[in-house]
């Protein structure tokens, strides 16, 4: 069943209606919704089916879910603009990160592991964090996994150091970075790693109308540059370009992890760490591209990579 939303007519949507584009919109089961709600299944199917009126605490947590997953999550007046200059008094704070990741291998396997492990998982891999350390740093192979899915773990290991090499020698981020770094993620798995698709695709689940592929290369030219044009804000102007890289879909395959590692990358070049976008927080991630893409307001996208880096000052403050 397909939802149209009214954001504009929020208060009349009923509890039954909220908790249903809730399911719909984020694709979790009613089990799960109940969890986070904190309430049993058997309340929460109450609720549904209009049987009985969640209480005002509960109504509250509703409203909470119900805003973030459509993507009308009210950030408070001046909130994001606390964020940022947080963030770029930690960056002050840390005054090589780059340098720090690389120079101390605690820090550098945890951020290759929370990177991996993460992305991964948010385009549908089934391997578990202890799984994919196993993969990366014992070498070992999982019977029970496919092939595919233990390729995808050492590519994105071996994109991450070439990024780290990357932006420690400074060098530009333009297509051919770009195109060597899908060459890199998807080698061995994809016959056309490293090219851009030739045929249309479509994305999944989403309203979002990806690029004509015979418009693609130019669009990547004119991306190109509007990377190295952009303001004081680094994260404002990575989620700008992380939303236009996947409107683009440049790629058959790959483009969330390579527009994600994409995002790394600006981050680290400004001396802010890699965004640590946790695979739990998909829905509301992926909430947030959409508003970013169809509505060009990228303030929620903005917000959503100011906690990811903050995650990753977690990390390396830890």
């Amino acid at each position: 069943m397909t939802f149209f939303i009214k954001f504009c007519n929020f208060p009349h949507v009923t509890p039954p209606e909220k908790l249903r584009i809730i399911q719909s919109l984020s694709g979790l089961t009613q089990e799960k919704i109940a969890r986070e709600l904190g309430v049993s299944f058997v309340t929460l199917n109450s609720w549904m089916r209009g049987r009985s009126t969640p209480r005002a605490k509960a109504q509250a947590r509703i409203d909470g879910l119900y805003r973030s997953t459509t993507g009308q999550k009210v950030i408070p007046e001046g909130a994001l603009q606390a964020k940022l200059r947080v963030l770029q008094k930690k960056s002050r704070e840390h005054r090589n990160i780059l340098k720090t990741i690389l120079t101390r291998r605690d820090l550098y396997d945890q951020f290759v592991l929370s990177l991996t492990y993460n992305t991964n998982r948010i385009e549908g891999s089934t391997l578990t964090e202890p799984e994919t350390a196993a993969i990366l740093f014992q070498n070992i192979s999982l019977p029970d996994k496919t092939l595919v899915e233990q390729m995808e773990v050492k590519n994105h290991q071996a994109a991450l150091e070439f990024l780290f090499q990357s932006t420690q020698k400074r060098e530009e981020i333009d297509q051919d970075f770009i195109l060597k770094l899908h060459r890199i993620l998807l080698n061995g798995i994809q016959s056309d790693a490293g090219a851009y698709r030739n045929h249309p695709v479509r994305i999944v689940g989403s309203r979002v109308v990806t690029a004509n592929h015979v418009k693609v290369p130019s669009l990547m030219k004119d991306l190109e540059t509007a990377i190295h044009h952009g303001g004081k804000d680094t994260i404002s102007h990575a989620s700008q370009i992380h939303s236009r890289f996947e409107k683009i879909h440049p790629f058959s395959d790959g483009n969330g992890r390579i527009g994600r590692l994409l995002v790394h990358r600006m981050l680290l070049a400004k001396n802010l760490p890699p965004a640590v976008i946790r695979q739990e927080e998909k829905r509301f991630y992926m909430t947030a591209l959409s508003k970013a893409q169809l509505e060009e307001d990228d303030s929620l996208l903005t917000d959503f990579l100011c906690e990811a880096v903050l995650e990753a000052y977690r990390i390396l403050e830890m």
